[in-house]
């Protein structure tokens, strides 16, 4: 699915076209919901814009396994793959698969030590901006979107049961979004001995204007895709990444609810 939506939005980067994005603007908002008694999502950002580029990180963990669990996995996601992708060698997307791997790891062996939080896991999703790419890295059903040129784009594809039943043509995609096992996972960091982690593992060309949506299931779950376009485009990522969580919760807010707006500018 991606390999085709990566053609169809294939086209000259800023950079190619000779506009260098030298700025990110970026915002990050996490709220508790209106049902649940504690947030065990996790959003982590970085931004760092010096003169002639800019790069940007951030990250957002959905976590399960009770309210000790869940938050414990979550916390140790975002710790561990800040930190290892930061330092990281290599290419970027090595360094998010071998973070993302670490991560999980980590969190396995801490379910293994405290019987307290065992079956604890968390899925996730990260972007890294550098200049005038990005990369991304998942596991779950965390979302990263592309909002471009007045247009919404899915650019991850969550690892669930009614996902898969959406790949081998059982339900459309219409069907699987009403679904009542829509948020049965089939993978999450920490949940088994190894995991597979999703990965782009070609550098995807940003332009000046894009913005990135990172959230979890709490917005996407609740909020019509129309709808999460609408508040996303707004002016000020601030703003729009703060309406988006309130959107979230003024439908009940069921979960946990977390975003990340990434807009890439031009100076």
């Amino acid at each position: 699915m991606f390999q085709a939506l990566r053609s169809f939005l294939s086209g000259p980067s800023g950079a190619e076209s000779g506009v260098f994005p030298t700025a990110i603007h970026a915002a990050a908002e996490s709220h508790t919901g209106k049902v649940r008694t504690e947030n065990e999502d996790v959003v982590y950002l970085h931004v760092d814009g010096p003169t002639h580029s800019a790069c940007a990180f951030a990250l957002v963990a959905d976590g399960m396994g009770g309210s000790q669990g869940g938050k414990r996995a979550s916390e140790v996601a975002a710790r561990t793959i800040a930190q290892m992708f930061g330092n990281g060698n290599g290419s970027p997307a090595n360094a998010l698969r071998k973070a993302f791997e670490a991560a999980s790891k980590e969190i396995y062996r801490e379910a293994l030590r405290d019987k307290s939080l065992e079956g604890m896991g968390t899925t996730c999703v990260a972007l890294a901006v550098r200049d005038s790419s990005a990369w991304a890295a998942w596991v779950g059903d965390s979302r990263l979107y592309l909002i471009r040129d007045k247009r919404m784009f899915q650019m991850t594809e969550d690892h669930s049961v009614v996902q898969q039943m959406v790949r081998d043509g059982l339900l459309t995609s219409a069907e699987a979004s009403e679904h009542d096992e829509r948020n049965v996972l089939t993978r999450a960091l920490g949940s088994k001995k190894t995991v597979a982690v999703s990965v782009w593992d070609e550098p995807f060309p940003v332009r000046p204007g894009d913005r990135f949506l990172l959230c979890s299931d709490g917005l996407h779950d609740v909020v019509p895709e129309d709808d999460i376009l609408s508040i996303a485009s707004n002016p000020g990522v601030e703003f729009s990444c703060a309406a988006l969580v309130d959107a979230a919760n003024k439908r009940g807010g069921p979960d946990n609810v977390s975003a990340i707006l990434v807009e890439i500018g031009e100076g």
